[in-house]
């Protein structure tokens, strides 16, 4: 008998458009003979609550959520991981029979990607450039992973200090906030700095986060969590001063491996996402 039901699972955002997360999840798929699609839909502010009755109605799998969304969307779920409950942030939502449960899989992504790079981040001092969902989740995902000090840095003291509170009370990391006013000049003893922020993604590419460049140190390994483009200015400008790059491929890839394994019970090849990435980007 045929079947010709497929399952469905996607990512809600504003904007959306330029999000490359169905290139690599429909790559998994095809890759193993999975009827399974990916949605990528724009969904304003506003439309948040309809949208979720929307994943509940359509019996969706589970869904992405991107910028806006990863703190709206936790008053609309059944549940929130433990996690993702610390964070305060949800990127990956699964189904468990008809509940809608949140998670996140960001900094773990991340996490692996640091992994990818021979990076341990025990012991580490790493400055997180801003303090919203994405850098929420590298933080608390670094902090559990045995960093020792974590600075963030960020233009909103309200949301910078929260975060840094959060660390401080909540795992074994000395954690600091520094208000970001001017070029920040990253402190040498620096082994991990992260952009955590959507300064540079596509389409304004030519943004710059805003520190001294000149005072980057060529032991400490710079990362962008921006995926579009994969070659920002931003790790352009630190490889000229010498330092090693990571750029938001890994993060992208290895949180969208987590997330398929929520979904579909089944383990994505990573290659087999980075490859349908590389193509998409011409990297």
């Amino acid at each position: 008998m045929s079947n010709y039901k497929s399952e469905l699972v996607g990512v809600l955002g504003f904007p959306v458009a330029e999000n490359p997360t169905i290139v690599m999840q429909e790559a998994a798929f095809k890759d193993l003979g999975l009827n399974w699609r990916y949605l990528t839909v724009e969904v304003r502010p506003e439309q948040l609550a309809q949208a979720i009755r929307g994943v509940r109605a359509f019996n969706m799998q589970g869904i992405n959520l991107t910028i806006p969304h990863k703190i709206a969307v936790m008053e609309h779920l059944d549940d929130i991981a433990p996690d993702a409950a610390l964070i305060g942030a949800v990127n990956t939502v699964r189904r468990e029979g008809d509940k809608l449960i949140g998670e996140n899989t960001d900094g773990k992504g991340f996490i692996e990607s640091l992994k990818e790079a021979s990076v341990d981040p025990v012991g580490k001092t790493a400055v997180i450039l801003g303090a919203g969902g994405a850098a929420r989740a590298i933080a608390v995902e670094m902090a559990l992973a045995g960093a020792k000090n974590l600075i963030v840095v960020n233009r909103s003291q309200e949301r910078g200090m929260e975060l840094v509170d959060l660390m401080n009370s909540k795992t074994n990391a000395k954690a600091e906030f520094i208000s970001w006013n001017g070029a920040y000049r990253i402190p040498g003893e620096t082994d991990i700095l992260v952009n955590a922020t959507s300064i540079g993604l596509y389409p304004d590419t030519t943004s710059l986060p805003d520190i001294d460049y000149e005072g980057l140190s060529a032991s400490t390994l710079v990362c962008d969590v921006i995926p579009n483009p994969p070659e920002t200015i931003f790790l352009k400008e630190a490889r000229k001063r010498g330092c090693k790059t990571l750029n938001g491929l890994g993060m992208l890839v290895y949180q969208g491996t987590i997330g398929f394994k929520m979904w579909t019970g089944t383990e994505a090849s990573p290659d087999v996402m980075k490859e349908a990435l590389a193509r998409a980007f011409n990297v």
